[in-house]
């Protein structure tokens, strides 16, 4: 299971939508570590000022790297935390996570990070199996 659902907030999914306040909580709780790596870009982002900012360092276990890959991977995750955080999130690898202000999107920064090239130049023989 990828996240940790409590019993009230499966009961009230059942019943009815979820908010995005309950759903953000149980990301955080649920995938410490991406949240961690999340919440970093975006203060970061909001510390300097800059269009984007990112983290790419190698997550320390597997079980960090699946919280990042859950997290990305879903669009109903990806899209809540960009909606909390109130960015607009980007993902090369496991190690190379950004986050952008919403006036960057589509901007030539944000271009960049998102083509095939930059993916590309991000790679290493490390990362092949991640």
């Amino acid at each position: 299971m990828s996240l940790d659902v409590t019993a009230a907030l499966l009961e009230r999914a059942e019943t009815g939508p979820v908010d995005d306040a309950e759903f953000v909580a149980c990301l955080r709780d649920s995938l410490p570590y991406a949240w961690e790596v999340v919440n970093e870009v975006v203060t970061d982002l909001k510390r300097t000022g800059q269009q984007y900012a990112d983290h790419s360092r190698t997550p320390p276990s597997e079980a960090a790297w699946g919280q990042l890959f859950r997290a990305f991977a879903s669009d109903a995750i990806h899209g809540a935390l960009e909606r909390h955080f109130g960015v607009k999130l980007a993902f090369q690898n496991c190690c190379k996570v950004a986050a952008f202000t919403p006036a960057a999107v589509d901007g030539p920064v944000y271009r960049e990070f998102i083509s095939p090239r930059a993916q590309i130049l991000n790679q290493s023989p490390e990362l092949r199996n991640c």
